[in-house]
């Protein structure tokens, strides 16, 4: 698992479980056991949620080599040798 997948992992657990959440309260259950599945279960559909994000950003990225799950070689990614932004 890389970084990107973690982010998004997080990302994405963050909102299905407020989403769960607010989906609980609206129906009127209010008790800490509801919060806590509410968590688990948005943490459970977060995690293949975020890796399939994670690989479909890298698969449409045209740096990317999706087949070697690293950035093309042949790209030159050296910053520019100017340093004023007005020229």
């Amino acid at each position: 698992m890389n970084r990107l997948s973690i982010y998004m992992i997080v990302l994405s657990a963050s909102g299905i479980a407020g989403a769960l959440v607010v989906a609980a309260f609206s129906l009127g259950y209010y008790s800490v056991w509801a919060i806590a599945l509410c968590v688990v279960v948005g943490l459970a559909i977060a995690i293949p949620s975020g890796k399939l994000i994670a690989k479909r950003i890298k698969k449409e990225d045209p740096a990317w080599d999706a087949r070697r799950d690293a950035p093309q070689p042949d790209l030159d990614r050296s910053r520019s040798s100017r340093t004023d932004p007005t020229e």
